[in-house]
């Protein structure tokens, strides 16, 4: 029997550089679709600690974090902020090629 791992597993274990998470994010926005890059980012909190422990650091409520970070998520640009900003990252803002 062939051992496999789990890709989750190894996701949520490489999304804890903030490097390679900064890259994963880009990526997911670069793919155009917001709902992708919210999943994204919550595939990147769970690394970092999980939502709880997210929200008290963003200083958001923890269900509406949830809600937001959903696939029918609409944050706004200050909720964004502060969980980028919590999880060490930020937004930037490059030419489109």
């Amino acid at each position: 029997m062939v051992k496999t791992e789990s890709y989750k597993e190894n996701l949520l274990e490489a999304l804890k550089d903030p490097e390679t998470a900064a890259e994963y994010l880009t990526a997911c926005l670069d793919d155009g679709d917001v709902d992708v890059f919210l999943l994204a980012l919550r595939d990147v909190a769970e690394a970092q600690g999980g939502i709880r422990k997210l929200s008290g650091r963003a200083g958001l409520n923890r269900e509406n974090l949830y809600r937001m970070l959903s696939g029918s998520g609409n944050p706004s640009l200050t909720s964004l902020d502060s969980v980028l900003s919590s999880l060490g990252l930020r937004l930037a803002v490059a030419v489109r090629q």
